[in-house]
């Protein structure tokens, strides 16, 4: 009995330091955030449906069994913001139809979300192109978060070379009613959300939920 006790409450501490929230703490990814006290006071959104798919099974990255374990998560909002990092115009989901799109929210502060950086960067060289892109989206926590040439500087430190949105009016984090940095959304070639990732870790999963909606047929 004791021996699940400790089991229990080493698997609590994982989750807790997986995920950063809106208030600056470090909580699980069931736990509601208050609004940020360093923005304007908004509304807290609410949660995103909960079908992350970090304790799935899942099963080789070519098979079929691979998408069956994809549920549709509805629409993806689209991403509207007018400043962008390391791209010449802003980039929208409408572009990128026809391929699976990585969207990665993050603020450059957190240090879970420069953990999961390095993973979207290789997936990023591996596979962009006419099948994959990543659109990453930058929602500051604090102040000094939301100064543009800061968040240049962090993309140059961090080796981010994929477009970054910068989001500090939260309209693209609001759209998506997020909480947690960082969290990854896979897109498929038509539009749909179809893999939630809260926090660090899964990354076998999430490639090879990169590769089998890759294969999937273009719309």
């Amino acid at each position: 009995m004791m021996r699940l006790w400790m089991m229990l409450i080493l698997v609590l501490a994982a989750a807790v330091l997986a995920a950063c929230t809106t208030n600056g703490a470090a909580e699980t990814a069931v736990s509601a955030a208050p609004a940020d006290n360093e923005m304007d006071a908004a509304e807290t959104p609410a949660a995103m449906p909960t079908e992350t798919m970090d304790d799935a099974p899942m099963q080789e990255a070519d098979g079929q069994g691979v998408l069956s374990d994809l549920p549709d998560l509805g629409e993806a909002p689209e991403i509207t913001n007018e400043v962008w990092v390391n791209a010449d115009e802003p980039v929208t989901l409408a572009s990128q139809r026809g391929k699976v799109v990585l969207v990665e929210f993050w603020t450059f502060g957190c240090i879970n979300c420069r953990h999961v950086i390095p993973y979207v960067r290789d997936w990023y060289d591996k596979y962009n192109g006419d099948d994959f892109t990543v659109i990453s989206v930058h929602y500051p926590e604090f102040a000094y978060e939301r100064e543009y040439d800061n968040v240049v500087q962090a993309t140059v430190d961090l080796d981010v070379r994929y477009p970054v949105a910068i989001d500090n009016d939260r309209v693209t984090w609001s759209a998506y009613h997020q909480r947690y940095w960082p969290t990854t959304y896979l897109i498929d070639k038509n539009g749909r959300i179809r893999y939630k990732q809260i926090g660090e870790g899964a990354y076998a999963q999430t490639e090879a939920a990169i590769v089998a909606l890759m294969a999937e047929p273009e719309p």
